[in-house]
């Protein structure tokens, strides 16, 4: 297996805290600035005055909503030369970020190795604050900052931890390059079919099997994939960057923009896919019938049906308990509603995600919803003590279907 790192190889430290209306709102406190404390100095901010970092401002709003934005803040003592005791703050110009932000949201103010300063901004009770407090083993406390730094002593970043990483905009280092590179040879500078991409990525781990643990097979050939669609994507874009972006007119614009968006659209939607394709491999393994994308009421399509489509139109509105039916979504967010509707004669739908941390509100109301939440055993520990009480991993999904069928 391909080791991953650790979070220092990322970050020096992070600090954590509520925003108060006088850290959030300029309007209320006419200053744009949090106080640090001398754990947060000591562990990865320093003491130099008037230091300037450069800055990633990330807001990461409701579930369909988040926005990115590169500028600067300034670490000072506001007390220098003063009889008092020193009084650090950070002072941070205005922009989309700390514009949208407001009392009662969560910072995560971290260093990056390379001296940045990611200024991170998630509201309460949201998926991406218990992603994050999960991550960075840190929960608010009192008006201040809590703070850590990492060691080498960190654990290794399993999926659940590179999966927000991804989210926050972390670019990884995939170690043992070579090895992936001399597996994707074969398909030059252009992307495979995912289906394609996906036999790849079992063929290539031959040692992982299904049948033995399937939440773990499921987890190690999505995040073999992952790791070789990375590489074939670093030699496709920089091949296409290499040729340029010009025309007639000069520089094109608009086809550096283009190629852009397809990059993005593509990391996007390929995940989706590829638990599919995995999920489609496992379900064989266990010999558990069932048939993808099949068409229901409506012109609906769940990803997966049980056992199959003419056991569904043969059975009566109120079902027949043979029936299963599985959405997959990579992430939920705000999508999960839309599996409710997609088999009229199964009452209770189930969903598989490799989404970490999904908040507690949210997962209520799909448990109100006749919805089970089916996620990877590898990611239940981003996943409160209550919660893991409820969710199901694959494995609990198949032993309930080979029921059904039995």
């Amino acid at each position: 297996m391909i080791k991953r790192g650790q979070l220092s190889d990322y970050f020096e430290g992070v600090g954590v805290k509520r925003l108060s209306a006088v850290d959030a709102e300029p309007k209320t406190s006419n200053q744009h600035e949090v106080g640090t404390t001398k754990k947060m100095r000591d562990d990865f901010l320093g003491e130099n005055h008037q230091e300037k970092f450069p800055a990633i401002y990330i807001w990461l709003g409701g579930d369909q909503e988040g926005f990115t934005e590169e500028s600067w803040a300034t670490h000072y003592d506001a007390r220098l030369n003063k009889p008092r005791a020193a009084e650090w703050r950070l002072y941070y110009p205005s922009n989309p970020v700390t514009e949208a932000m407001k009392a009662g949201d969560t910072l995560f103010l971290a260093k990056d190795q390379g001296g940045v300063l990611w200024f991170i901004v998630a509201p309460e009770g949201s998926t991406s604050e218990q992603q994050l407090f999960w991550l960075f083993g840190l929960r608010p406390e009192g008006k201040s900052f809590v703070s850590r730094e990492f060691s080498d002593e960190e654990p290794e970043l399993d999926f659940a931890a590179r999966f927000i990483l991804d989210e926050i905009g972390v670019e990884f280092e995939e170690p043992e390059a070579d090895k992936l590179d001399s597996l994707i040879d074969r398909f030059g500078t252009t992307f495979p079919k995912t289906a394609e991409f996906s036999d790849l990525a079992r063929l290539t781990l031959p040692e992982v099997r299904a049948e033995d643990d399937p939440d773990a097979a499921l987890i190690a050939w999505l995040d073999h994939e992952e790791a070789l669609f990375r590489r074939l994507e670093r030699r496709v874009v920089s091949s296409r960057i290499e040729a340029g972006f010009t025309s007639a007119d000069g520089t094109d614009v608009d086809g550096f923009i283009s190629f852009s968006l397809s990059v993005q659209n593509r990391r996007k939607s390929r995940m989706g896919h590829s638990l599919e394709n995995h999920m489609a491999a496992v379900l064989r393994a266990h010999d558990i019938r069932h048939v993808r994308g099949a068409i229901t009421e409506h012109k609906h399509k769940p990803d997966f049906l049980f056992p199959d489509l003419e056991t569904y139109q043969a059975a009566p509105a109120v079902g027949d308990p043979r029936l299963t039916m599985l959405g997959a979504k990579s992430t939920c967010k705000d999508r999960w509603r839309q599996v409710l509707a997609e088999a009229e004669k199964i009452s209770r739908k189930h969903l598989l995600t490799l989404e970490p941390g999904i908040s507690e509100p949210q997962t209520d109301q799909m448990e109100a919803s006749s919805l089970q939440l089916v996620v990877p055993s590898p990611v239940h520990g981003s996943y409160t003590d209550a919660q893991r009480g409820w969710l199901w991993s694959v494995g609990d999904f198949i032993g309930e279907v080979r029921r059904r069928q039995s």
